[in-house]
């Protein structure tokens, strides 16, 4: 007779394959009679071993019931179900008794469900078409004492009632399966825009289970490329266009790999960084994925394969648990400086006059400014008018300054700046009263960070100068 560990490396092989399968296809077409319905949920879950650092009890599973069709609302905005009848569904974890401990307290809504030991049964009146209004609830998965790795269950979801033919719906369930984190980076000291990073990535399965075939995916912000010199990697350049847009490279790793084991590629991945990059922002990530469908992702891009040799898994015999987490992420280089701007005008006018006042932006880099990590928000300057004036017309991004605020006004420069950026904020001003050298600025209240010349980040509105003046 077998072991119970040979079963269980049986068992979880399959059910590996299965975690790597494709999400359920669409439902079956309508007919008449009966209404078809489809269970919807996950196809597999991976519970992990480890208990979630940031406490979340969100449920795993999410189920709900697909009909024909898509919700239409009538003139007055109101859906109505294409269903209305009693039904029942059946929701069956009895095969996950000492795999893992299930509550079903966030099924069926208002209405809940009775639950019997592992068993949960749900009522129900309506049916709505489409999905988003057929939600039917979650499910939440912890492991327990008696939990291991290669355990594996199931969850049943069968339903039943007049006048519908429902199609259920099976969540497999493995414990410990893999569960790849990847090892985080640092910034070299002395490093500099222009510089290629050489970027010593890794990841740690702390799966209780290996598996077979890793995908490496690699992102980076303007500043950064990525050559193109592994031959089983393939690469997706930024489109020059999109500026907010990420360069990708995509490896593919055949092969097994074992469970609670790190792995570092057998050499660094480049990263080229432009003369103009700062805190642009690099990611990556491995992910267990069988070979033959991380290729099937290749043609979601118009990604180009390497050249040169292919990059190797080795195996870290005494890599340190604390240098991996679930993400891993890099804002590089920190060390350039851009050169913000503000210019102002010397201007005549007499009593009544209205005049336009321009108020130049620049930035002359090197670097750009995209603020990548709040957003791409806007920075502000501010203006304060010459006395005597009034501002009879104010640029569309600028506003009245507030309570308490330096400024008149307030101007918003939107991200990112290139490290060439020019921009012009007009003002009209009339004159009020004639007053000899009546000044204005335009200036920023703050120290921006990475500002290499801040002798030149105010600029004077001078009205009616004197020869001296």
């Amino acid at each position: 007779m077998p072991s119970l560990a040979a079963v269980r490396r049986s068992i979880s092989v399959f059910v590996l394959a299965a975690l790597a399968g494709t999400a359920l296809g669409s439902p079956a077409q309508a007919q008449e009679e009966p209404l078809p319905v489809s269970v919807t949920g996950p196809d597999s879950v991976n519970l992990s071993l480890h208990q979630d650092p940031n406490g979340s009890t969100e449920p795993q599973i999410e189920l709900g019931l697909r009909a024909p069709g898509e919700p239409v609302p009538d003139e007055n905005g109101v859906i109505y179900p294409i269903h209305t009848g009693d039904y029942t569904v059946t929701v069956d974890a009895s095969s996950l008794a000492g795999v893992a401990a299930v509550d079903f307290s966030g099924l069926g809504g208002w209405q809940g469900c009775s639950v019997d030991g592992l068993v949960a049964t749900c009522p129900g009146a309506e049916i709505y078409a489409g999905h988003d209004y057929n939600r039917l609830g979650g499910i939440r998965l912890d492991v327990t004492g008696e939990s291991a790795a290669g355990d594996v269950g199931s969850i049943q979801v069968t339903a039943a009632g007049e006048g519908l033919a429902f199609t259920g719906h099976t969540v497999d369930v493995l414990v410990g399966g893999p569960e790849l984190l990847n090892k985080q980076l640092a910034e070299p000291a002395g490093f500099q825009a222009g510089d290629t990073f050489q970027a010593p990535l890794g990841f740690s399965n702390v799966g209780g289970l290996g598996g077979d075939g890793v995908l490496l995916r690699v992102s980076g912000t303007r500043g950064l490329s990525f050559p193109g010199t592994f031959g089983n990697c393939w690469y997706d350049p930024r489109d020059p266009e999109d500026l907010l847009g990420r360069s990708e490279a995509l490896c593919i790793f055949d092969g097994e790999f074992a469970g609670d084991a790190a792995y570092g590629l057998s050499a660094p991945f480049p990263v080229r960084t432009a003369g103009f990059a700062l805190y642009d922002a690099m990611s990556y990530s491995f992910s267990a994925v069988p070979a033959a469908q991380a290729r099937e992702l290749l043609a979601q891009g118009d990604h180009q394969a390497g050249t040169g040799p292919a990059l190797e898994l080795v195996r870290l015999p005494d890599a340190d648990p604390a240098g991996y987490g679930r993400w891993a992420e890099l804002d590089i280089p920190t060390k350039n400086t851009f050169d913000l701007d503000l210019t102002g005008e010397r201007l005549r006018a007499r009593k009544g006059d209205t005049v336009s006042v321009d108020i130049g932006f620049a930035n002359h880099g090197p670097a750009w400014l995209a603020l990548l990590r709040s957003g791409g928000e806007p920075i502000s300057f501010a203006v304060d008018l010459p006395p005597g004036t009034t501002a009879t017309t104010v640029p569309e991004n600028c506003q009245p300054g507030w309570e308490g605020s330096e400024g008149d006004y307030h101007c918003f420069v939107s991200t990112p700046i290139l490290e060439n950026d020019a921009r012009t904020f007009t003002f009209g001003l009339r004159v009020d009263e004639v007053i000899k050298n009546a000044t204005g600025r335009a200036f920023f209240p703050y120290t921006m960070p990475n500002e290499g010349n801040p002798a030149n980040d105010s600029g004077t509105i001078v009205l009616n100068p004197t020869r001296n003046g």
